[in-house]
């Protein structure tokens, strides 16, 4: 496929005309085992749609909300949104009730599609905005309280400086906030993505991811159009019953994933069989025999995910070193990304023959970097200009005058270092940076790092408490004793049956955590008291799985 593809393109409308063309008979997309569409029929639907929001009243600059998991119906509802100039407020389907409301109200959303699934969601909102509800799976009208006004819309230009999407994220700081994400900000960032990554007819995606979140959204869902590729969707969680059989289906060559998922794999997966026999055992204390179990493992990973793999993206949160070390001593065809919602997303990464493990990989050719209050480390705030960089935060002035500097950069609120190659290590972020008394800088993420390999901990969290650090600790009870081989409901069962018995060793096994880290940091860095979190409970997280740190300080 040749770089300068789709090169001429300001707009999402200017992509659907592309795409629809170019790869009319191409397979876009469908669920799983079901029939696909091509792109030529996603055009006529979209254009269906299209003309039945504009003569309900829906027109260029209008909010129009989707409330659904994933399904194509997605793309028709977004592309006949876009390609009129109105603007999508994708909604994450885990948001509350609560937060749907807070954004619909905070967005003047004129629209929304819902599926039957979530209606009980927006059931008792009553904004005067909200004027018309769709269902999602028939793309009917439930709901009109536009009706006095049958005046239908009158279709206008769309700019490439016009608002495409306001997304709004649940971050791990606490307040969601409205990115104003333009349509040139999303086709700037497909095209620093497909000079890097190139894909075509003959890619073929499953997405897991959610759609709104915009690394799934640009990514997994935008890039294939542009390459004319095809898209295949769960229609349930991607639990392994579900994910292994569709894998082995469709065979997909690109997969995005979140860094929680291959640490599953790793540690669930992959890791307990090195540790099952005395001799797999001793072999991987060693360099040779490690890199040998992982290669071994690696080759079966692959066929497991259905033998085509080019790549399978892992973003949204930092990948634990110890994982990466597996998938890149295999040889997996791994890919690392860095990036933010605020721009959309990407700004780094390193493909499958350029990775190291540790590093966020390199910058895009058309995003400029510079790290700000550089410390004696050589870290400081990584600062960016992209192309794919947002408008600003949707009624929020002087939020978006703090991040964005009068002369265009933007403050990533991310520590980072750079080597001498030009790659980048993620340290953390600026806001979780604990100061000691003695003016000593702490970074959490790395000391989270080291207890999550600890073999009895899923994940963990280092908070400051009255001057000392303290890990909060999800113990892996499985880990602990229990067979590998009996169903969930058994093992819970059986975990409640013997808590008290592990709880006997709980106290013993949080200072054998506690001598382990404190083996491996330096003094400043040293935990004073393991916290294991209550049996079956769980860290509050992000749609990305990162934990929601402000709930815990």
């Amino acid at each position: 496929m040749r770089i300068e593809q789709g090169e001429s393109l300001k707009t999402l409308k200017d992509l659907l005309e592309y795409s629809s063309e170019k790869y009319a008979s191409n397979v876009m997309n469908a669920f799983v085992g079901d029939k696909p569409v091509s792109y030529r029929e996603f055009e006529e639907k979209v254009r269906s749609l299209r003309e039945t929001m504009i003569s309900l009243g829906i027109g260029h600059g209008d909010k129009v909300a989707i409330l659904t998991h994933n399904t194509p119906k997605y793309s028709v509802i977004y592309f006949a949104a876009v390609s009129m100039g109105a603007i999508v407020v994708p909604l994450l389907p885990d948001f509350s009730s609560t937060e749907v409301e807070n954004i619909l109200s905070h967005s003047d959303s004129k629209a929304i599609f819902v599926t039957k699934r979530l209606r009980y969601k927006i059931d008792a909102v009553n904004l005067p905005e909200l004027k018309i509800r769709f269902d999602v799976d028939t793309f009917s009208v439930y709901e009109n309280g536009n009706e006095a006004n049958t005046a239908k819309s009158v279709e206008k230009e769309v700019l490439p400086d016009d608002i495409a999407s306001i997304v709004y994220t649940s971050g791990t700081t606490g307040k969601s906030k409205g990115v104003i994400l333009t349509h040139h900000n999303l086709v700037a960032q497909l095209k620093m993505v497909i000079k890097i990554q190139p894909v075509d007819e003959n890619s073929v995606f499953l997405s897991i991811l959610p759609l709104p979140h915009t690394y799934e959204g640009s990514l997994g869902f935008l890039l294939p159009i542009l390459g004319g590729s095809s898209v295949y969707y769960l229609e349930k969680a991607p639990t392994p019953a579900i994910l292994l059989p569709a894998v082995k289906k469709i065979k997909p060559t690109h997969l995005l994933t979140v860094p929680l998922i291959s640490e599953k794999i790793f540690k669930s997966t992959v890791l307990p069989q090195f540790n099952k026999r005395t001799v797999t055992r001793y072999l991987y204390k060693t360099s040779i025999g490690r890199k040998l179990l992982h290669r071994i493992a690696g080759k079966k990973l692959y066929k497991t995910f259905g033998g085509r793999l080019v790549f399978f993206g892992i973003g949204g949160a930092k990948l634990d070193y110890y994982t990466e070390r597996f998938l890149y001593e295999a040889k997996f065809p791994y890919a690392i990304g860095y990036g933010l919602t605020e721009t959309a997303p990407l700004l780094s990464a390193a493909l499958t023959h350029n990775v190291k493990p540790g590093s966020a990989g390199f910058k895009l050719e058309e995003v400029d970097m510079k790290i700000n209050d550089v410390n004696d480390c050589g870290i400081g705030e990584l600062w960016v200009k992209s192309p794919s960089l947002m408008k600003g935060y949707y009624k929020e002035q002087e939020l978006t005058d703090t991040v964005i500097t009068p002369d265009g950069w933007f403050k990533t609120g991310d520590l980072v270092n750079v080597n001498s190659s030009g790659r980048i290590f993620i340290k953390g972020r600026l806001k979780n940076v604990i100061l000691t008394s003695s003016g000593e800088n702490i970074y959490p993420e790395d000391i989270e790092s080291l207890i999550n390999n600890f073999r009895f901990v899923q994940e963990s969290l280092v908070v400051e408490q009255k001057g000392k650090l303290v890990a909060m600790v999800k113990i892996n009870y499985e880990e602990l004793g229990l067979q590998y081989n009996k169903l969930k409901e058994e093992l819970h069962s059986r975990i409640e049956e013997n808590y008290r018995e592990f709880e006997k060793n709980i106290d013993d096994l949080k200072q054998e955590i506690q001598l382990y880290v404190n083996s491996k940091v330096n003094r400043f860095s040293q935990i004073s008291a393991v916290v294991v979190l209550p049996f079956a409970s769980d860290f509050e997280k992000t749609s990305t799985m990162k934990i929601k740190r402000y709930l815990y300080g």
